[in-house]
């Protein structure tokens, strides 16, 4: 029996280390941090901050480096995915600040900037400082990237039959900011980065019914998935929203939401759309990614 649990052991270590073994390891460009001594004391400790800081970026690599998932790299020709930059400012005798990003290099985008405060300037402070803040970069690295999201614009359907001349012009200036309003609030939610659908999306027909053709428009684009929206107007103060979210690879549609009907003039749909996308989008994931209560 004793055998039988080495040999079983042994067997799910290799199974694990194989599995990391298959998956490349991500690059992570790290450059040294900036240092500022603002405290005005008296004494030279720039040979000692010296030390201390180079100290602080060889842990800080060794760490990032020690997890098999990442490689370090010097800079994204090289191959970086992700890049580390920051900087230290001592304030006063014993007050130190730290700013620290992480940079998504293909998304263009922080994944991380936050401000840290650690107190003492030896080198027992230094190494606190160095953990915590290897923990935090950590995470950031292991955040899951946004989705490229391609937001066409929000098209209106209207059985008023009502929408011409200056209506008309009316509607398209309600309907950009719709789509404005949708792009803004996901960009900002962190889980998406949102292409710029440009011209390239103009149809003869509108996407809300051309069989998910807007998929195949949003992979051209560079897009993992797409959005398509409508807003049905029932009468001038009824209507009703709707949008579909699809992976542009496969087709397949991963979301969709309706509003059922809402009280409002035109001025309204910004405010119901932004809700509605929210609700079904954002919120649903982030119930979803939340760890059940044991």
């Amino acid at each position: 029996m004793h055998c039988s649990r080495l040999f079983l052991s042994a067997f799910l270590l290799f199974v694990l280390s194989s599995r990391a073994d298959a998956e490349p390891a991500i690059g992570v460009a790290m450059d040294d941090f900036s240092y500022t001594d603002t405290s005005a004391e008296p004494a030279n400790q720039t040979a000692a901050h010296e030390r201390r800081l180079s100290a602080f970026m060889a842990a800080l690599r060794r760490d990032i480096g020690a997890d098999r998932r990442y490689r370090l790299v010097p800079s994204a020709q090289d191959g970086a995915a992700f890049k580390v930059i920051g900087g230290i400012q001592k304030t006063s005798t014993l007050v130190q600040w730290a700013k620290v990003a992480v940079i998504d290099v293909g998304a263009k985008m922080l994944v991380m900037d936050k401000l840290y405060t650690f107190r003492g300037d030896n080198d027992e402070s230094w190494e606190r400082a160095e953990i915590f803040v290897s923990r935090e970069v950590m995470a950031a690295l292991a955040t899951p990237a946004p989705v490229a999201l391609a937001v066409f614009e929000f098209e209106l359907e209207d059985t008023t039959a009502a929408s011409v001349g200056a209506s008309a012009a009316s509607d398209a200036s309600y309907l950009a900011e719709v789509s404005s309003g949708v792009r803004d609030m996901l960009g900002q939610s962190g889980r998406y980065r949102i292409v710029d659908v440009g011209r390239k999306a103009a149809k003869a027909r509108a996407l809300r019914d051309c069989g998910g053709c807007e998929a195949a428009i949003a992979q051209k684009l560079g897009a993992d998935q797409s959005l398509v929206g409508v807003v049905r107007r029932v009468s001038r103060t009824e209507y009703t929203l709707g949008f579909q979210v699809r992976d542009a690879r496969t087709g397949a549609v991963l979301a969709r939401g309706d509003s059922g009907l809402r009280l409002g003039a035109d001025y309204s749909w910004k405010r119901g759309a932004v809700r509605l996308v929210s609700d079904r989008l954002i919120e649903s994931q982030q119930a979803t990614d939340a760890p059940k209560a044991r």
